[in-house]
């Protein structure tokens, strides 16, 4: 019988040290192991940390190939399969998106539509409804391997179901598409797979068009200009925010702006910030962190529309943010101090202790940095573990201390990868 628990955990994490070990005899990195085995740095990050376990046979012969070494060399005792029989590629367990990556990977329904496959009948609409809420709680939570889990089961019934209705039904299953693949573009652009993340956001943009609903076009928006902020391609993030922007705000001025749409206008302006702040336009950013912060006080509450989180409350965690990003860490801190974010969900409130522990990292602060990125660690440990800026911060507190690092922020380190080869 296989281990459970704590002696799974020790066993994944053992492999991965050895793993690692082998890797970096060969003097290769992560990104060209992984790419010899087709697969992603974040996925064999995760390998060598011990979070994402290498069960099946057929991977670990790729990883084994990728090394040069045999199978038992790689993990003495692996059981062969039998020679006749087939393994069984749905069978494994992830601990990231990989699985919904490749899910996403070809055209969602090219079998159907080439008379190839006959198609199962759908779930009820109801029921895909419950379904796609809890894709957008997981996505929430930062529990990613459930997400692709979830989504693995789901999409397809939503590709099936909007090709299936017809009339105000097929609007229904197009928002419903819609927002799966919001929630699945904002999963992808927190574990830093940005190309992917442009993929699902083109998709939901596509289907909530169909649906006849413009405010989740451009809710679809906001999650592409997100992706193309991390794949640092600011003109096209800039670009891409500012249609809708002028687009809602001339509503506004009409008067025909509804609560749900200033939260995307909203949220718009935050993205934008984003944007300006990664290109270092200090005026630009702060101008549309003001903005934002105006749309938010005609709100005048913390609200969810399209699962945006916008309100008072996430404009001032972007505000720390925008600040920590234009390296004003002192400001940054000040303006944390006075936010409650215990309202929101768990991966808003992760990334103000996430960039709370970045501006103390910017001011040497170790102790208190090592406490929030601990703290946001508990909330939403895949965020923290796989997110390019926080794996910075860890690393600059590591160097900072030397050899007088304390073992918890050396755990920290390790768990997060954060001393690889490189970081981008």
């Amino acid at each position: 019988m296989k281990p459970t628990g704590k002696e799974v955990d020790a066993q994944d994490r053992a492999f991965g040290q050895h793993v690692q070990r082998l890797r970096k005899e060969r003097k290769l990195t992560q990104q060209q192991l992984a790419a010899a085995m087709q697969r992603t740095a974040s996925w064999m990050s995760q390998v060598e940390r011990g979070v994402q376990p290498v069960e099946r046979f057929d991977v670990l012969q790729e990883l084994a190939d990728a090394l040069g070494v045999s199978v038992q060399q790689l993990r003495p005792g692996a059981p062969m399969p039998d020679s006749g029989q087939a393994v069984d590629v749905f069978t494994a367990k992830s601990n990231d998106l990989d699985e919904a990556r490749r899910l996403i990977s070809g055209h969602p329904a090219v079998g159907a539509l080439l008379g190839a496959m006959r198609a199962r009948p759908p779930q009820p609409v109801p029921e895909l409804q419950e379904e796609v809420d809890t894709v957008w709680t997981l996505t929430h939570e930062g529990r990613f391997a459930e997400v692709s889990a979830k989504l693995t089961e789901v999409l397809p019934d939503l590709e099936q179901l909007v090709r299936a209705t017809k009339g105000e039904s097929q609007h229904t299953a197009h928002l419903l598409l819609a927002r799966t693949y919001q929630a699945l573009a904002a999963a992808f652009v927190r574990q830093d797979e940005a190309d992917a993340a442009w993929v699902a956001a083109d998709r939901a943009i596509w289907a909530a068009e169909r649906s006849h609903d413009p405010l989740h076009v451009c809710a679809g928006v906001f999650r592409m200009v997100q992706a193309f902020v991390r794949l640092k391609r600011l003109g096209q993030a800039e670009h891409a925010a500012q249609t809708s922007i002028d687009a809602l705000t001339a509503l506004e001025r009409e008067g025909s702006l509804s609560v749900e749409g200033r939260s995307v206008l909203g949220s718009l302006h935050l993205a934008l910030a984003l944007t300006y702040a990664r290109g270092q336009q200090r005026a630009e950013a702060r101008e549309q962190i003001d903005r934002a912060r105006s749309v938010a006080e005609l709100i005048g509450e913390d609200r969810n529309d399209f699962d945006l989180e916008f309100g008072p409350t996430n404009v001032a965690i972007q505000a720390v943010s925008t600040a920590v990003d234009l390296g004003d860490a002192g400001e940054a801190l000040d303006l944390g101090k006075e936010i409650d974010a215990t309202s929101l969900s768990p991966e808003r409130q992760g990334r103000l202790l996430m960039d709370l522990g970045r501006a103390h990292a910017q001011r040497r602060h170790v102790g208190e940095a090592l406490k929030c990125l601990l703290e946001a660690e508990e909330l939403v440990p895949e965020t923290i573990r796989t997110h390019v800026a926080a794996r910075k911060a860890i690393r600059e507190l590591v160097l900072i201390e030397g050899v007088s690092a304390p073992p918890e922020l050396v755990a920290l380190a390790e768990r997060a990868d954060a001393l690889a080869d490189s970081l981008e």
